[in-house]
């Protein structure tokens, strides 16, 4: 079976560097789903969750946006910020969306509006996917 490497990386770190069967990535457009000899794509990314699925099971890491850079036999993920999903901080993203959600209530100009957006849909994504991780659990 042939497989593609995948790099993840954030501003600060690379979060994962391996071989994958495929990959799964939050677009802008809709959920992408990455193969083995998939045509080049250059896509920008949404907060959420990217799946890297290996012989070994399935690694999520969450994203805050970015940029995918897909060629037949590799992708790379940039993202500001990349959290694997089991290091994501419940409190925190609570106290995150809560902020957002007060200053969108309060934001006097359109990117006032647009930034606080911004924001409180990162801090959903993280709820999302701790949520669907805690799931997995049970």
């Amino acid at each position: 079976m042939s497989t593609i490497h995948v790099d993840i990386v954030s501003a600060t770190e690379s979060l994962y560097s391996g071989e994958a069967k495929c990959v799964f990535a939050p677009g802008n457009s809709g959920e992408l789903g990455i193969y083995p000899q998939h045509l080049p794509l250059l896509s920008t990314l949404r907060p959420g969750e990217v799946r890297v699925e290996t012989e070994s099971g399935i690694e999520s890491i969450y994203v805050s946006g970015g940029i995918v850079e897909v060629q037949p036999t590799v992708v790379t993920i940039f993202s500001d910020t990349a959290i694997r999903a089991h290091d994501l901080d419940e409190s925190k993203a609570l106290e995150a969306k809560q902020r957002a959600e007060e200053e969108t209530a309060n934001a006097d100009t359109d990117q006032d509006i647009t930034s606080t957006q911004a924001a409180l849909a990162e801090s959903m994504a993280q709820l999302q996917l701790i949520s669907k991780m805690r799931g997995k659990k049970r």
